[in-house]
């Protein structure tokens, strides 16, 4: 009688908004949406059955769409059953013909959840709050560049020109001038996230040469993943609209400001709704001081969701409002962990500003909240907060290449309890192979002095 009533409200909620294709995706390990779109009628039919279904490879797909397979994913590319997460349910608001998304859960041949979907990871880490009788509290602020149309192009990108035509690389950070220029981008921006239920907090420019910042208003940690996850989407679509691109990449102009996912959080009990990372005073709680601990010693070990790429190491120590460690400080902005100032109970939360803006939110969102999570469960104590700048400290620094913060990854046995060995495995093969690609080809530095002089 439930999926019968299910499939009532669905059916419902299809007519009502006319609805003739369905897409049914998932995030892959880059954050990037995979799936099919396929007709209601067969949509409808498959709920409940075992009718959707994506071969298991997807997850060992790489950015330049290679496959990294191993013992765990093979040749074979065994599929996966595709189980919609109704909750997910949103109008596509830029198609044509009406069509409606739908992230979805992912079982193997047992019925089991994959252990290869980020979605699935952050909803494992999750369990372990919900046991303890907490949920995480979450609100991410998102940095990006638009950019002109790049082609195929081996020149540095070039920033998009304001949709008026004008030049916005003098414009400064929060020129209201230079975003007005880009009054139509940022309207689409709106109306997206306003049909995909995605409640858009703040949209500024920020400090790079066509870089904006759009902040989403905090929630329940899976809903504001699965709220990420669509307007990275939808932010790449209204660009595309407008004759321009938008890039998330960490820093796409080495000489300037980087983009980060900065990531604000803070932990509720289920049962009242207090923030426990304050007392009714207003004061700091033991558990708030170990999960900011708890970050300290283990994003190093799993720094390669928070920088995923090479390129995402070029932001850490720029001293243009990015971190180089892992300290902690009340509204300071130099630190890898800001404690925003406030004495009220509810606003109490830490903001982590480790991440760049090219991560999964998935993943970025689990390693956060297991790293605070570890922190709590060993009691540990976070180091004496900093009071000034923390840009030369040279104490709990972050790792500082690729390489290094990938063998952390695989190094760290505590990891190996909470993450499973062939998502480890597979996560690491991937970055890998993906690595090995970039470093095969010319870089920019080569390309303009080394090419034409030695």
């Amino acid at each position: 009688m439930e999926l019968e009533k299910n499939v009532k409200e669905l059916e419902s909620w299809l007519d009502q908004h006319k609805i003739e294709d369905v897409e049914v995706i998932v995030g892959d390990f880059a954050g990037i949406s995979r799936g099919k779109i396929i007709p209601r009628a067969k949509f409808v039919k498959a709920i409940g059955t075992r009718d959707l279904r994506m071969p298991d490879s997807l997850f060992s797909i790489t950015l330049d769409i290679d496959f990294a397979l191993n013992d765990y994913l093979t040749d074979m590319e065994e599929d996966l059953y595709l189980i919609p997460d109704l909750d997910t349910l949103r109008v596509v608001p830029w198609k044509d013909t009406p069509t409606a998304s739908v992230i979805c859960h992912m079982l193997d041949d047992d019925g089991k959840p994959t252990s290869f979907a980020p979605r699935q990871i952050l909803m494992d880490v999750l369990k372990l709050y919900k046991e303890k009788g907490w949920k995480p509290i979450m609100a991410p602020e998102f940095e990006f560049f638009l950019i002109e149309n790049q082609g195929n192009s081996l020149k540095p990108p070039k920033p998009a020109a304001g949709l008026s035509g004008k030049s916005i690389d003098d414009k400064g950070v929060f020129s209201m001038d230079a975003l007005e220029e880009f009054g139509g981008f940022y309207n689409d921006v709106k109306a997206y996230s306003k049909a995909l239920g995605i409640p858009l907090d703040t949209f500024e420019l920020e400090a790079g040469p066509g870089q904006f910042e759009a902040n989403i208003s905090h929630g329940d940690a899976l809903d504001i993943a699965d709220q990420t996850f669509y307007f990275k989407r939808l932010v790449k679509r209204a660009a595309v609209q407008h004759g321009v691109f938008a890039t998330f990449i960490a820093r796409p102009y080495p000489d300037d400001y980087g983009s980060a996912m900065h990531i604000h959080q803070s932990i509720v009990n289920i049962e009242d709704g207090k923030n426990i990372f304050a007392d009714d005073d207003g004061k700091d709680t033991e558990i708030f001081h170990s999960y900011i601990a708890g970050l300290q010693k283990y994003i190093p070990a799993m720094i390669p969701f928070f920088a995923p790429y090479n390129n995402s190491y070029l932001r850490f120590g720029s001293n243009m409002s990015a971190p180089a460690n892992l300290h902690w400080g009340v509204e300071n902005r130099s630190v890898g962990l800001r404690v925003p100032a406030g004495n009220s109970r509810a606003a109490r939360r830490v903001e982590n500003r480790i991440a760049g803006s090219d991560v999964n939110a998935y993943l970025v969102f689990a390693a956060s909240l297991l790293a605070g999570y570890l922190g709590i469960k060993e009691g540990l104590k976070p180091a004496d907060p900093v009071t000034d700048t923390a840009y030369e400290i040279d104490s709990l620094i972050l790792p500082d290449n690729f390489h290094l913060g990938l063998k952390n990854f695989t190094d760290c046995e505590v990891l190996k309890e909470y993450f499973s060995e062939e998502f480890i495995t597979t996560y690491k093969d991937v970055k890998l192979k993906e690595n090995e690609k970039n470093t095969h080809r010319l870089s920019e530095w080569e390309i303009r002095y080394v090419l034409c002089n030695v």
